[in-house]
């Protein structure tokens, strides 16, 4: 297949997305949510509202012109192993590999294998003709390169694996938010959004506040009581009561709105239903504190983008299609294989 028709079929799989009726939707929901009870119906509609969004014909087009994608010459087998904490958040990946050409043989994660499936049926229905660009491995040997998601921990696994094939490999990020206390309760609301969408399971969730001063906490807490319903899910409330009842018992200090814990800390990477805290004195500081971790954060958010390289409140999992994972061009890699 040439670019264009390749852009065509996986633009025509946006338009089948956005074309689901409530009867489709809710059957293919049940299927994700019976593999993941994390999936919500409502995580599960967000989720594939956004792929409908990026698999658009002209956001295609303009995110592939810059790398001048010829036809290949010779088609490498990529290994992908999908990471599945949100629901298809393995597809950007499987997307990079067909829309460059190239094969992609994909190991799902045990956590989200209904969403994958379900779109590259529909796409080998909408064009049949990539089905011999896409199949499910188990076993993902000898492979011409690979692209790898994972924890820390499992990092070490594909480095000893892959190494000495070309490969991406992504460890453990987490994104974080700032704020200069000009926030109103409408911007504390967005900043919500980047906290408990998907539960905080991803990547680009903020796990972090960084704050002038405490005080802020007073208006942010009665901003999002709006969001307490995220305590009904069982998942979340476990997580709720486990790191409540350890605050209380080690008398360690944290504020409780009852759905939240908020607690000060040097660390990143906050439990689920924890969201930590750092105060700094001024800019000069915080651009020191966000350049020690730099290589563990996927994304910033702040009121209005005001702090360099941030997205607005409300848009960290809403990223575009060259706002690639850590910061790595998987596009430009595969170009490059």
């Amino acid at each position: 297949m040439y670019l264009e028709e390749r852009i065509s079929a996986l633009a025509k799989l946006g338009d089948r997305i956005g074309a689901l009726s409530d009867e489709e939707f809710d059957k293919l929901y049940r299927r994700i949510e019976n593999n993941n009870s994390w999936f919500t119906y409502d995580n599960v509609k967000e989720a594939f509202s956004a792929l409908k969004t990026i698999l658009d014909q002209q956001a295609l087009q303009e995110w592939v012109k810059p790398y001048g994608l010829e036809e290949v010459s010779e088609r490498k087998d990529v290994g992908l192993m999908l990471a599945g904490n949100i629901p298809a958040v393995g597809f950007h990946d499987l997307l990079s590999v067909l829309i460059s050409g190239h094969k992609a043989s994909v190991k799902l994660s045990s956590t989200d294998t209904e969403s994958i499936k379900w779109l590259v049926n529909e796409l080998l229905y909408i064009e049949p003709r990539f089905s011999d660009q896409v199949s499910f491995e188990e076993m993902l040997k000898n492979k011409d390169a690979y692209i790898a998601t994972g924890s820390d921990n499992s990092s070490r696994y594909f480095d000893y694996y892959f190494g000495k094939y070309p490969h991406v490999i992504r460890k453990n990020r987490t994104s974080v938010a700032v704020l200069n206390g000009d926030e109103s309760e409408e911007d504390f609301k967005e900043l919500a959004k980047d906290v408990f969408q998907y539960f905080g399971l991803g990547c680009r969730n903020v796990s972090k506040l960084f704050i002038p001063d405490k005080a802020v906490l007073q208006d942010f807490l009665p901003a999002i009581e709006s969001f307490n319903p995220i305590a009904n899910h069982h998942k979340y409330r476990n997580n709720y009561d486990y790191n409540k009842s350890i605050y209380l018992v080690n008398n360690e200090d944290h504020l409780d709105n009852g759905f939240l814990l908020l607690r000060e800390s040097e660390e990143l990477v906050s439990p689920i239903s924890v969201l930590y805290y750092q105060k700094y004195s001024d800019t000069d500081t915080l651009t020191e504190e966000l350049s020690k971790i730099e290589a563990k954060t996927q994304c910033i958010v702040s009121k209005g983008a005001w702090y360099p390289g941030s997205f607005p409140f409300g848009q960290a999992q809403c990223p575009a299609l060259s706002d690639y994972a850590d910061g790595v061009d998987t596009v430009s890699f595969l170009k490059g294989l």
